[in-house]
């Protein structure tokens, strides 16, 4: 089955925005057994949406259009299809009634234009959106079926997941289980993990396993992917896989399908009844940034201090400034250990980093000193990172938070990685 993904709106064509929904439609579409043929953006433009849809319906069995079911005029996907398919725009009364209802628990009253949002092709099928304003619908174009969805990445998702792809399953004419199993590594990169990996797809003799990997600096996922016809069919052939990865990985995963990095840190605090205070260096304050999204019992993040300056964060917890002049791993250790004390927390990070400016014909570079205190097994890992002021403040942010997640479950805090500069 030929599958199209059709995306609409000047704001993704003329990049203002990042189509992160074309993205997600296609991999979920894969992981379901299904090809995406093509892929197309088209701006708010009627005749180029019309000469859109009928291309698509010439070439693909089923077509994902998403965005254009807003309220406003440049809002075209209803008007366009019904031209496409021959048909007039009917109002589609039940979901009018739901919208009216939806402002009424507000305590607003639905503005006349939203109206257009229940206007629909005639004979279409009506698609359900439970959380928003713009439904669904489904029509045929020529020989294709087009299901139209809203642009709003939540409401896409859910729509996606719980109607379109049971109905492209149905068109297909057969029900396919897919299992991805997801590992989120720092510190290897694709070409290496690859060669780590070398005849891991083999294990599966019937060659239902798939291998594949998603760079997204600073992390690698690494990604196996097997299709069936149920769980309980492909769960045991997954499973020594599964270990085979995680033990050639190694220290290297930092989590493993939806977890995150961060969020094993903060996990691992919270079993053991810790908390952690952090102290930062030109890292833009990102280290406890990130800790803080993801916890939920406030009591496990403590004192941050972010700053540019090191005799100010020598200052603050209260050091002789003899700490200041040296940029040492030593200066690093006794900072975390004031810290700590200072701060009342079980645990201190520090992060100091000094740009070094890479001169003629040499990239520039970040020098980084990382110590972790625990008031009786410091610990601490130098390290220096070149590139781009962005890729070293992410690489920095990311070697941090992966020594305090080291540390906690007794790993090795230093292991050298393929992006620091030896």
């Amino acid at each position: 089955m030929n599958i199209e993904i059709l995306c609409t709106g000047d704001e993704i064509l003329t990049g203002k925005t990042v189509n992160t929904n074309y993205s997600h439609i296609a991999r979920r579409l894969v992981e379901s057994g299904f090809k995406v043929h093509w892929g197309t953006t088209v701006g708010d433009d009627r005749q180029c949406l019309w000469s859109a849809f009928l291309q698509a319906s010439e070439r693909a069995d089923a077509v994902i259009v998403n965005g254009g079911l807003g309220p406003t005029v440049d809002d075209l996907s209803q008007e366009v299809a019904a031209e496409a398919a021959g048909v007039e725009l009917e109002l589609h009364q039940n979901w009018f009634d739901r919208m009216e209802a939806w402002y009424t628990s507000r305590g607003r009253k639905m503005p006349t234009n939203n109206r257009k949002q229940a206007m629909l092709p005639a004979g279409a099928e009506f698609i359900d959106n439970p959380i928003g304003t713009a439904c669904g619908f489904a029509i045929t174009i020529n020989q294709a079926r087009f299901f139209f969805t809203p642009g709003v990445p939540r409401e896409m998702r859910r729509m996606l997941e719980e109607q379109v792809v049971p109905r492209l399953e149905e068109m297909r004419g057969y029900h396919q289980v897919t299992l991805v199993k997801r590992f989120h590594s720092f510190g290897i990169g694709e070409s290496r993990a690859d060669q780590m990996l070398d005849g891991v797809e083999e294990m599966a003799s019937d060659g239902s396993v798939k291998l594949g990997f998603q760079s997204h600096y600073p992390q690698l996922e690494t990604k196996l992917t097997i299709q069936g016809t149920s769980l309980e069919d492909i769960k045991p052939k997954l499973l020594p896989i599964e270990a085979e990865v995680r033990q050639r990985l190694g220290n290297f995963v930092v989590a493993e399908d939806n977890l995150t990095l961060e969020g094993q840190v903060v996990a691992e605090l919270d079993r053991i009844n810790g908390s952690i205070s952090v102290m930062e260096m030109h890292s833009s304050g990102n280290v406890m940034s990130r800790l803080m999204q993801v916890a939920t019992d406030t009591s496990i993040i403590g004192t941050g201090i972010v700053s540019t300056n090191l005799s100010e964060l020598v200052s603050v917890v209260g050091l002789d400034q003899e700490v200041n002049e040296a940029f040492s791993a030593d200066a690093a250790l006794r900072l975390a250990s004031s810290l700590r004390e200072f701060a009342g927390t079980t645990h201190a990070l520090v992060v100091l980093t000094k740009p070094i400016d890479g001169g003629t014909g040499s990239e520039p570079s970040t020098d980084l000193l990382i110590a972790i205190s625990d008031g009786k097994n410091p610990a601490s890992r130098e390290g220096r990172l070149p590139g781009s002021r962005e890729w070293r403040l992410l690489g920095t942010t990311e070697l941090a938070l992966d020594c305090v997640r080291r540390y906690l479950l007794k790993l090795p805090v230093f292991e050298r990685i393929d992006f620091e500069q030896h």
